[in-house]
């Protein structure tokens, strides 16, 4: 096929699948599976190709953490963390808002933002049933803070891994640049998402103190079970955290928790694989083959050599250029191909120019991680967050997610622009 024909192709169709996605007028699973299989039926994609850029590690570990987690909640584990949090907060809505949010940024840094979401969201569920409150704004605010806690480190992002180990960057090193700028950006962001929805985080007197006089140790309702699901999660978070010294993929450690903690909890397993949210997991199937055609036609590519080649070689501009656009294409298309394309030419323009990179792969990061936060679909954990409030009857729109997150992923950027300016240009 000729290769505009084919770069044509990849975008209509990557761009009417997004129009629908936004309109919301058919599932947006149904929706991405139909632009995955035009990729392929019109040959943009081969079968053999549009399968290979499935990123299988991202299906496994999202599989594994549904397990693990399905099978900590019958030990009644949530709700005791849910009862505790709420008495730490005194059961005030603002500041059990505040304290999710802390908490889910904190731990997306140790972990990562993925597994964290599927761990916060339950003991979510739980509190704002107990207050008869929504649990949208703590979606929000804890999808935000995630993705925002990521960026903290190494581990805490797929992009920062991918650069990192191209690079060779280390885990102090996350810490000394990204780390300072994200921690004022967390807490920003949280009291900002507080102030967003104070009105609406209002509860009875009577439910707070319903929920107050709760013994949060009554809540456990298998203590063998509970036992056997902590040791089984405190390895599992043992191995992500050493993963690239013990040379597995995240997903192998996921899955290999989920193995022994299915086998020695003696549930059958049909049950829990019956609750594993499968919508979420075909959408990023189609969303992968998706961005995959993109991948292939050529489209990725050409952004990025649009971005290095209007800077001139310029630092400074390109530095900039880099971190904006990286936020902008992150906000709209899966980080993880983008991220993928933009190391190599990054590497290109440092041979051909001689230029310092290292301001380069930070603008990166911040820019991919920071910009998954733009749109529903920007990030893994805002697809999994949106997908388990809507098995719970809550729907998350498009647009409902946009106006309030994309300009809040701006700001971020913004005081991201700042931060390296003083870093490596003043």
């Amino acid at each position: 096929m000729d290769i505009s024909l084919k770069l044509i192709l990849a975008c209509s169709i990557f761009l009417a699948v997004y129009a629908f996605i936004m309109l919301e007028k058919l599932d947006r699973t149904l929706v991405a599976f139909i632009g995955a299989s035009l990729m392929i039926l019109t040959r943009v994609l081969s079968q053999e190709h549009a399968f290979g850029h499935i990123d299988f590690n991202t299906i496994g570990l999202l599989i594994s953490m549904m397990i693990i987690v399905m099978i900590v909640k019958r030990t009644g584990l949530f709700q005791y963390l849910a009862i505790k949090v709420v008495k730490i907060a005194k059961g005030e809505p603002i500041k059990l808002l505040m304290l999710l949010a802390t908490i889910t940024g904190v731990l997306s840094s140790i972990l990562d933002n993925v597994t964290t979401i599927l761990l916060i969201l339950p003991i979510t569920f739980d509190i704002v049933k107990d207050l008869h409150i929504s649990p949208i704004p703590f979606i929000m605010a804890e999808v935000f803070a995630s993705n925002v806690g990521g960026t903290a480190t190494l581990i805490g992002d797929p992009p920062n891994i991918m650069i990192g180990s191209s690079v060779g960057l280390t885990f102090t090193d996350f810490i000394k640049y990204d780390t300072p700028v994200i921690i004022p950006l967390l807490l920003l962001t949280t009291f900002i998402f507080s102030l967003i929805y104070k009105r609406k985080l209002t509860t009875k007197e009577e439910a707070r103190k319903k929920i107050l006089q709760m013994d949060e140790k009554a809540a456990i309702k298998d203590k063998k079970l509970l036992v056997k699901s902590l040791v089984v999660l405190g390895f599992t978070f043992v191995g992500f955290i050493l993963h690239g010294m013990l040379h597995y993929e995240s997903a192998t450690i996921a899955i290999v928790g989920a193995v022994v903690l299915l086998t020695i909890s003696k549930l059958k397993p049909e049950k829990i694989l019956l609750e594993v949210e499968w919508s979420t997991i075909i959408f990023f199937c189609g969303l992968f083959i998706l961005v995959g055609g993109l991948q292939e036609s050529g489209a990725i590519k050409l952004l990025a050599e649009w971005v290095l080649s209007i800077t001139h070689g310029n630092l400074l501009l390109t530095t900039m250029a880099v971190l904006w656009v990286s936020a902008i294409a992150s906000a709209f298309i899966d980080n993880i191909p983008f991220v993928a394309t933009m190391i190599p030419m990054i590497k290109d323009m440092g041979q051909l120019s001689g230029m310092d990179l290292a301001p380069l792969w930070w603008a990166l990061s911040l820019g991919a991680c920071l910009g998954g936060n733009g749109t529903i679909i920007g990030a893994s954990a805002n697809v999994i967050a949106v997908g388990m409030a809507k098995e719970r009857g809550h729907k998350i729109t498009f647009k409902n997610y946009f106006k309030l997150a994309f300009p809040m992923t701006i700001l971020t950027v913004i005081i991201s622009t700042v931060y390296l300016y003083l870093v490596f240009f003043l």
